[in-house]
């Protein structure tokens, strides 16, 4: 375990199935961004506290662009505050790659470069006291 150090930070890569997307042009909701924020602050949490923490809050979620099936996305949460219980956690997703699906070519895809800042948001997670 580390200890709950603001800077600390998580980031899972993913692609994104044809199975999760939701609308029209293979587009996914804005709650598959939220889920995934909830799986890297998890991890975050078995890292610094060596808990796993309870969602407090979501502010200031931002769905910038959009993100495919298709897509490969990078998923990341960055600790920003520290509290006795609470930790402040900044989310991003990006999109590093992108499927590019032609006739002749249906697994075609390119990576982006840069990277496509798709969904930013802030959370709050609480953590239980420490037995100290």
């Amino acid at each position: 375990m580390t200890a709950a150090e603001v800077g600390f930070s998580v980031t899972h890569r993913r692609y994104v199935a044809y199975s999760d997307a939701h609308y029209a042009g293979n587009l996914v909701d804005g709650a598959f961004s939220l889920k995934l924020f909830g799986d890297v602050a998890t991890d975050l949490g078995i890292h610094t506290d060596g808990d796993e923490g309870l969602f407090a809050s979501y502010s200031d979620v931002q769905f910038l662009a959009p993100v495919r099936a298709g897509d490969v996305i990078e998923v990341s949460c960055t600790l920003t505050r520290v509290g006795t219980r609470s930790r402040t956690v900044d989310f991003t997703v990006h999109v590093v790659a992108r499927g590019e699906p032609t006739e002749q070519r249906p697994g075609a895809a390119s990576a982006l470069d840069p990277p496509l800042l798709a969904t930013t948001a802030t959370g709050i997670v609480v953590v239980p006291p420490s037995d100290s």
